[in-house]
């Protein structure tokens, strides 16, 4: 896990952005998530050092050609390994070679640090997910699942390596 300071650089692309994109479709937040979305593509984006590219299937490209898609969490302290990460169950089928989950701390609507979790292949992430169903309390943590989703504990992510930036596998 690596902890990232946000800027106000970050801050004010993410604003931006979030501002131009409005409320999408299936957002599980109705569009209040998409800053902090933003904010966790600009910081995946200082451990991964590629282009931010912002499609559907995937939001950052490292310089050899990994396609990550940034799934980020807004929280209130500093994550623990035992919580969780999750990709929608609309996200599926996603064209992206990796996941990569990001924690952004926002206390009293101030956004605070941040920390790059980890990652797993795309496919691997749905092998080891647990597949949890809306209005669904998770046994893990006692949450009320939102939307479908599939989840993976912090602890069972990768971390990030010179390596892992450079290979596909």
């Amino acid at each position: 896990m690596i902890e990232i300071k946000i800027t106000e650089k970050m801050k004010k692309q993410a604003w931006a952005k979030s501002r131009e994109m409005g409320v999408i479709r299936n957002s599980i937040m109705k569009g209040d998530g998409n800053i902090a979305g933003f904010l966790g593509e600009e910081v995946a984006n200082v451990v991964i050092d590629g282009t931010i590219s912002n499609t559907y299937d995937y939001d950052v490209v490292s310089k050899s050609g990994i396609k990550y898609d940034v799934k980020t969490k807004r929280c209130t302290s500093p994550p623990k390994p035992y919580y969780d990460c999750s990709v929608a169950n609309f996200n599926t089928e996603q064209k992206c070679d990796r996941y990569v989950f990001v924690r952004i701390e926002n206390k009293n609507k101030r956004w605070g640090r941040a920390w790059v979790l980890g990652w797993l292949e795309h496919d691997e992430y749905f092998k080891r997910a647990r597949k949890l169903t809306k209005g669904q309390v998770d046994p893990s943590n006692g949450f009320v699942v939102r939307a479908d989703c599939h989840n993976v504990a912090i602890s069972e992510l990768k971390e990030f390596t010179n390596y892992d930036l450079g290979s596909t596998k």
